[in-house]
């Protein structure tokens, strides 16, 4: 759904990220301020980190301020280890501002479930599992998973962040 009509990438000058950067863009056929940002991620334990770092220049751009951009950046956390801990490649980062309206919607799409989970997943202390869906709906306003038109799991989540 968000993947079709990107231009792919390679990673900014400097990173060292293995990731294809889709073109930052105002959104397609939207209103005046929709601005978009997309990342295809490498599927394995490094995503995480490199979604935040990614992303977090972009949402400064945008006008979120550090309170805002941690929220943020919180989520897409949670939800890219969710999809590589617990899905197939690939696993692709959509950021969207929503016009004026203070809205920031964050979208990580995946293959579907794996079988079993990653083995850098499974072997983490019990105690490091289980929170991330608290968290997200402590953060967010709304959040869901819906099947994307390209065949991918598309977990979501809308913010009030500018």
């Amino acid at each position: 759904m968000y993947a079709s009509g990107y231009q792919y990438h390679s990673s900014p000058a400097g990173s060292s990220s293995s990731v294809a950067v889709l073109h930052e863009r105002p959104a397609q056929g939207a209103t005046e301020g929709h601005r978009e940002f997309g990342l295809l991620l490498e599927h394995g334990p490094l995503a995480p980190a490199t979604a935040r770092h990614e992303a977090r220049p972009v949402l400064a751009s945008w006008g979120l301020d550090e309170d805002q951009i941690y929220s943020v950046l919180l989520v897409i956390s949670e939800l890219v280890t969710n999809a590589v801990a617990h899905a197939l490649p690939p696993v692709i980062l959509h950021l969207r501002a929503v016009g004026d309206s203070g809205r920031i919607q964050v979208h990580v799409s995946d293959g579907g479930p794996q079988p079993t989970p990653a083995t850098w997943a499974a072997n983490r202390p019990a105690d490091e599992h289980g929170r991330g869906t608290d968290i997200i709906t402590a953060l967010t306003d709304q959040a869901g998973t819906q099947l994307d038109a390209e065949g991918l799991i598309d977990h979501w989540a809308t913010l009030d962040a500018l």
